[in-house]
């Protein structure tokens, strides 16, 4: 199946979360923190949203950080992915 983002819509997949810190300690799967950092899958076409021009920013393969609650999750084929507006990405990660 395959995820076409409408309108000013991305489509992103949670980066890995590290298993070990810096110091060499390897963590527990329930002791990770879910990262903040995604990468982008697939990008809608902007356009007009809500009365307003919308270029598209973001590219598939950016890694981007988003707000902790944003977007909706969904789960294709066993992947889960994060669906947001363009606007609820804080920033591209360099």
């Amino acid at each position: 199946m395959k995820l076409v983002p409408l309108a000013d819509r991305v489509i992103l997949k949670q980066v890995e979360a590290e298993e070990t810190t810096k110091g060499g300690i390897i963590l527990t799967s329930s002791a990770q923190e879910k990262p903040q950092v995604f990468e982008v899958i697939a990008v809608g076409p902007g356009g007009v949203v809500d009365g307003h021009e919308v270029e598209m920013t973001v590219e598939v393969g950016d890694k981007v950080i988003t707000g902790k609650y944003s977007g909706t999750q969904v789960k294709i084929d066993g992947t889960e992915y994060t669906i947001v507006r363009q606007s609820d990405i804080l920033a591209i990660v360099e």
